[in-house]
């Protein structure tokens, strides 16, 4: 298996492509090969796409592929699937409602001393303990990369959490009106964990369903308990260059410019 090259590879017997999101253009370049296969959300989701034999879903992987992000760094998903079902996210239609184990950490570590997880709802499958387990026994430094949902949090998987080797810790505050909840799980969580924002980020939809001042509400709540905020902008594609929702997040995700200025109106970059 090696990288495709238009120029160098010569003819191929088969060409993978893929892409992550829908409005990526398609790759135009003349590709010598018997066979072109095209998949990944960025081609279809419809349904769960196209689904992996069993042999390939399950095979460990190839991380000579990247050398650079794989260096002592395992990457991977214990579970699929995710219940809340919302609106501006794929992974209910491409994945199913459920949040299900689909791997043991096994599958996709071998030893490295960081794991990034990708699961879209870890803590909502019926094997989150066990699953847990397996990342609390392998010793490595684990980023829950997707977020974790505080709304099914306990006390014990908060404890479980806690003997993780947490390098960091996603969360989401998608919409405005979870606010009363979201808040008071916020502040229980700190509590328990005693972490701060070096170890607690929170993901927040901008450019959905809130104005900006709904939006900055949420930012500067987030930061008076003690968490990290980081923006992300739903259709970020169509914004016109220098638009308010672009200014937001380039200051929110600039930590130096975050730190600086303490308030939106005094951001002039």
């Amino acid at each position: 298996m090696e990288w495709y090259s238009q120029m160098f590879s010569g003819h191929m017997d088969r060409v993978y492509v893929s892409k992550v999101f829908t409005f990526t253009p398609d790759c135009l370049d003349i590709i010598n090969a018997d066979e072109i296969i095209r998949g990944g959300t960025g081609y279809y989701y419809s349904g769960g796409g196209a689904v992996l034999p069993e042999e390939i879903e399950h095979i460990y992987p190839d991380y000579s592929l990247y050398p650079d992000m794989c260096k002592d760094t395992a990457y991977g998903f214990l579970t699929r699937g995710c219940p809340r079902g919302c609106t501006f996210c794929v992974v209910g239609e491409k994945e199913g409602k459920c949040s299900m184990k689909v791997a043991d950490l096994k599958e996709f570590w071998n030893g490295q001393k960081e794991i990034k997880l990708l699961d879209p709802n870890l803590l909502a499958t019926k094997d989150w303990k066990e699953l847990l387990q397996q990342l609390i026994d392998s010793g490595s430094w684990v980023d829950f990369t997707q977020g974790l949902d505080i709304r099914v949090m306990t006390q014990e998987k908060a404890d479980m959490i806690r003997r993780v080797k947490v390098k960091q810790v996603h969360f989401a505050w998608d919409q405005y009106k979870d606010r009363k909840m979201i808040v008071e799980r916020f502040k229980w969580f700190k509590e328990t964990t005693g972490w701060d924002y070096r170890k607690m980020s929170v993901y927040v939809l901008t450019g959905f369903d809130t104005t900006l001042k709904q939006d900055l509400e949420r930012i500067y709540t987030l930061r008076d308990l003690g968490y990290n905020p980081y923006v992300m902008i739903y259709d970020k594609h169509k914004l016109r260059k220098g638009s308010e929702l672009k200014r937001l997040q380039r200051w929110v995700n600039s930590r130096f410019a975050f730190a600086a200025v303490k308030r939106f109106e005094d951001y002039k970059a």
